[in-house]
């Protein structure tokens, strides 16, 4: 899990491994939500058109199928 520190201005970095995953660059916007039982979801700005996206996932084969609960990892069950 990685973690930041917000200073007393109330701003934070964004840790390196997650800005790699994310592929943020400098100027990125992110978009904060609070949902209704106080979890916090933080993400990225939409930067590419759906256009843009055509072809990055491949079809899985059958034995490569997850559960429904597993598509939701921040989701305790």
């Amino acid at each position: 899990m990685a973690s930041s520190l917000l200073d007393k201005r109330g701003r934070t970095t964004v840790p390196a491994r997650i800005r790699s995953v994310l592929d943020l660059r400098p100027g990125a916007r992110l978009r904060w939500h609070v949902t209704p039982d106080g979890v916090i979801l933080v993400r990225p700005k939409k930067t590419k058109s759906v256009r843009e996206l055509a072809g990055l996932l491949q079809p899985n084969s059958p034995d490569t199928a997850i559960d429904v609960d597993e598509m939701n990892p921040w989701r305790d069950g």
